[in-house]
């Protein structure tokens, strides 16, 4: 079976949560998703092994926070190129992490992104059912790209 890491920093739970919604929808598309939080992954062989990967953070300041940012340069190593790939974060006014990892993604990392975009959600509705659904909805996304 195919699968998916999604690796997510979260500071109050919002991001986490998102993580555990998306995971869902991995899992609703029939594939593996297994969740890691950024801190646990301490190598490039910590995301080997895997089909798809999905990267998410909030935006704290209009970025991404440091500990994202060293994640980022850990994923690079990993040779990801054309691998399936998506990017979400939670936020309160900007939202601009998600755009970034995104971005990292699809142009230094050379992943074959979804086509929905980065996926960013305020904080306030995460545990609403529709913020529920949209996650869901985003992990199925990336999970279909992995249909042969």
């Amino acid at each position: 079976m195919k699968k998916v890491l999604i690796a997510y920093i979260s500071r109050a739970g919002h991001t986490q949560q998102m993580a555990d919604y998306i995971a869902e929808g991995v899992r609703m598309a029939g594939f593996e998703a297994e969740l890691k939080t950024a801190a646990a992954i301490k190598t490039e062989k910590d995301i080997a092994g895997y089909d798809a990967c999905i990267f998410g953070a909030p935006t704290y300041h209009r970025t991404m926070p440091p500990i994202m940012e060293s994640f980022l340069f850990i994923a690079q190593k990993a040779g990801l190129n054309g691998k399936p790939g998506g990017a979400f974060g939670s936020y309160t006014h900007s939202g601009d992490a998600p755009l970034h990892i995104f971005d990292t993604m699809e142009h230094v990392f050379k992943m074959t992104m979804t086509s929905l975009g980065p996926f960013k959600l305020l904080e306030h509705l995460v545990d609403m059912q529709d913020g529920m659904r949209a996650c869901q909805n985003y992990g199925r996304s990336v999970a279909q790209m992995l249909v042969d």
